[in-house]
């Protein structure tokens, strides 16, 4: 059905027993189902990107896709609002990831499409020939478009009911604040839960009673709606269930399942415990003291006591007293320290959960040591704070499982550039070295690494691969040794043991290094791409978005008006404000990442920064109403531009409550003015329903123009944002300046910004 949602006609179409305008109290409907939207979102993001692995490695897709939903909600606004059936839909998400049949055919969608150009993960690939090899890309993507669609469908009852109640709000400015300060609620509700290590089912408990107003408009909750919201808690509950698990933990970074090790491990004493993050294989907390490899059942090679992957980086340094370990996970690298003569060792690691297994469960107990100190926090965060100087700085095999979400950035990229690698050079005390220890997944990582190392320490390293202690049941890694390389070599030389293992590991494990991949930089941290290129990945996705936004204008009967290249003036300038937005929002986030740490706390902090900021450009809107926009449009653009030759890092050595307030401030700037310019235009929009969904699919055009900077690097991103700013600069309408000097106030819809952040 093909409305003209602009009409009155369409108005009368909508049942009066679902019409929100007539709520008793709008306002706090409005605040609620904002806070509602922010908080599915953020739960959708953190849920699904660690069940079904495949979107954690594609970062903002899930964020980009509640773009959709609420946009064609926003598109239909004035259709019935079905909100049993987004409610479903969600159902249906949580039911597949409860079925263990269907959960498994979900989790194995990374592995169907791994042969696709940008995707880098952990576990074995879809094998087979190349027919075999297409039909398990065409499965995967057909999956991934499943799981989208019934996202969409969620937020799409979501939008109709924001649109509505905003659009007939005789207060505009009030109601897109009362929408910015529901959204800000819903964030830090959700970080509240994270904080605290809540699981999925306390997140789905809550999300029940948040989704009651939605399902209340003006007529009581139907029983198969009811039903519908205990099926979605009990669904969850079972979705977050993993069988054999001694605990399962949901820290603010990923999800920690902890197992007793049953797997024949020959040698390995019992006691051991295995830890799964996101459903993948991470460590296992194991004794190697020699006292007890010798004693234990199963025969550990007697060669390689006393030579294991969490002793040989301290071998090489004669005399290692001071040990800083970044990554230090549940303890094995801070174990092996102390087992080799460290008198003081700072165990540095992002994830409190992980810290907390390793102190509860780790036999040889290395954090209730005295002579360790405990560092949670993010590594970038901890090299631009501490003034300490180091004989061994160990790199524990940080290889992030999980993402930032909002930006293109894994939570370890921003470790391994040159300029974090710089910083750590800079904490190694005279004769010190910097051991990094990795699994490479393809042979170009291993090279980068090394080339980063090369470049900071004007040398080659001294690179072998080794066995873990597990290799005949586990991996092999890559050791990277850089700083005194004479000493380490001589270490290796005055130990018989030690020479002898790494000549036989040299020739059993053999690696080449032609030192030609490019190395990570804080503009382009991207380790896990061989090259800076768009990959194929993230093509295919955005042409399942287009199938998506096919679907919609078919099925859902999003209006003939709203086609794009029918779009008035207005709209490509609500939708070039979008698209500036959000490629802003996501600048903010890489450049905080750099100076604060690559936290859920920075991250929290300025997306809460951008909408106060936003809050800030509601009342200066209001109080002065005939600013000229001339002057407005060019601190925009100045101020984007000016942040392309800002470098932030140069502010980290600040005391973290400064440099916090003055990262913020500088990165959110461009908002200020961004919010203006928003609201002025909306005031004398001509079709409010058209604009506010050019301003969201602008947003998503922008969450999937983010990907450029796989091309180009982070910083280009801002001429981007220039560019979409001078755009809306030239597509705005000339009236509104005169019409908001005659006429009161005209409704006023949120931006990107109030609805999804």
């Amino acid at each position: 059905m093909i409305e003209d949602h602009g009409s009155s006609d369409s108005k009368a179409n909508v049942r009066a027993s679902e019409d929100p305008t007539r709520l008793r109290h709008p306002d706090i409907y409005l605040f609620w189902i904002s806070m509602l939207a922010l908080f599915l979102e953020l739960l959708l993001i953190r849920w699904i990107s660690t069940e079904i692995r495949v979107f954690a490695y594609l970062q903002n897709t899930i964020l980009v896709v509640c773009f959709l939903g609420l946009g064609l909600g926003l598109y239909t606004a004035r259709q019935p609002i079905r909100t049993g059936r987004g409610l479903w839909a969600l159902v249906i998400l949580a039911g597949l990831l409860a079925v263990p049949p269907t959960r498994v055919v979900l989790a194995s969608i990374s592995e169907l499409i791994r042969s696709v150009e940008g995707l880098n993960t952990w576990g074995r690939a879809y094998a087979g020939n190349l027919v075999e090899t297409g039909a398990g890309v065409a499965l995967g993507l057909y999956l991934v478009l499943i799981v989208m669609l019934l996202i969409v469908e969620a937020f799409i009852p979501i939008g109709r009911l924001v649109g509505r109640l905003l659009d007939s709000h005789p207060r505009p400015i009030v109601a897109y604040s009362i929408n910015v300060a529901g959204s800000l609620v819903g964030i830090w509700l959700f970080v509240l839960l994270s904080v605290k290590h809540l699981t999925p089912a306390t997140w789905f408990a809550l999300l029940a009673v948040l989704l009651v107003p939605l399902l209340y408009v003006r007529r009581p909750i139907s029983k198969p709606n009811l039903l519908g919201l205990a099926v979605l808690v009990l669904a969850a509950w079972f979705a977050g269930q993993e069988r054999g698990a001694v605990e399962i933990v949901w820290s603010p970074y990923q999800k920690l399942a902890l197992f007793e090790d049953q797997r024949p491990l020959a040698g390995i004493p019992d006691g051991s415990y295995f830890v799964r993050v996101n459903n993948i294989g991470y460590h296992t907390l194991i004794d190697l003291r020699p006292e007890t490899l010798t004693e234990s059942d199963g025969g550990y090679p007697e060669e390689r006591i006393g030579f294991s992957l969490y002793d040989v980086p301290f071998l090489l340094h004669q005399t290692p007293r001071r040990v800083l370990v970044v990554g230090s996970g549940g303890g094995n690298d801070v174990a092996g320290a102390l087992r080799n003569g460290a008198e003081r060792v700072t165990a540095v690691e992002i994830d409190p959960a992980i810290v907390e297994f390793g102190r509860r469960y780790h036999p040889e107990r290395p954090y209730d040591a005295e002579s360790v100190d405990i560092v949670v926090d993010d590594a970038r965060s901890f090299f631009a704070r501490t003034q300490e100087r180091f004989d061994v700085i160990l790199f524990g095999a940080l290889d992030a499982h999980t993402t930032t979400a909002m930006t293109n950035a894994r939570l370890d990229h921003y470790v391994y550039t040159r300029s974090s690698l710089e910083r750590a050079r800079a904490l190694l005390d005279d004769g010190g070295m910097l051991v990094l220890v990795f699994y490479p997944i393809r042979p170009f990582i291993a090279d980068r690494l090394a080339v980063v190392l090369r470049d900071v320490f004007d040398r080659e390293p001294v690179v072998f691969r080794m066995p873990t202690p597990l290799t005949a049941f586990g991996d092999v890694a890559t050791v990277l040794v850089a700083g005194d390389i004479a000493a380490a070599n001589a270490q290796i030389t005055r130990s018989e043991p030690l020479r002898s293992l790494i000549g036989s590991w040299r020739q059993q494990y053999p690696l080449e290094l032609p030192y030609v991949t490019p190395p990570t930089t804080d503009d382009w941290p991207y380790l896990y791409l061989a090259r800076p290129t768009l990959p194929t990945l993230f093509l295919l996705f955005a042409g399942l978005l287009g199938l998506l936004i096919v679907y919609a204008r078919r099925q859902l009967g999003v209006p003939a008006g709203t086609n794009p290249l029918r779009w008035p003036r207005s709209a490509w300038h609500f939708f070039f404000l979008g698209a500036a937005f959000l490629l802003l929002e996501v600048q903010n986030i890489s450049k905080a990442a750099v100076v604060l740490g690559n936290t859920w706390v920075v991250n929290a902090v300025i997306i809460s920064a951008v909408l106060c900021m936003v809050l800030l450009a509601n009342a200066v809107a209001a109080k002065w109403p005939r600013l000229p926009l001339g002057p407005v449009y060019g601190a925009l653009i100045g101020s984007a531009l000016a942040l392309y030759f800002v470098d932030l890092a140069r502010f980290a050595f600040l005391p973290f409550p400064t440099k916090a307030l003055l990262v913020g401030v500088l990165t959110t700037l461009p908002m200020l003015f961004s919010g203006i310019v928003f609201v002025r235009s909306f005031q004398v929009a001509p079709r409010k329903d058209l604009a506010l969904g050019a301003n969201l699919y602008g947003a998503l055009v922008g969450g999937l123009l983010q990907s450029i900077s796989f091309l180009t690097g982070i910083k280009f991103l801002l001429l981007i944002v220039a560019a979409f700013y001078g755009l809306a600069l030239l597509t705005r309408n000339r009236e509104p300046e005169l019409l908001t000097r005659q006429a009161p106030e005209p409704a006023v819809e949120p931006s990107v910004a109030g609805l999804t952040r």
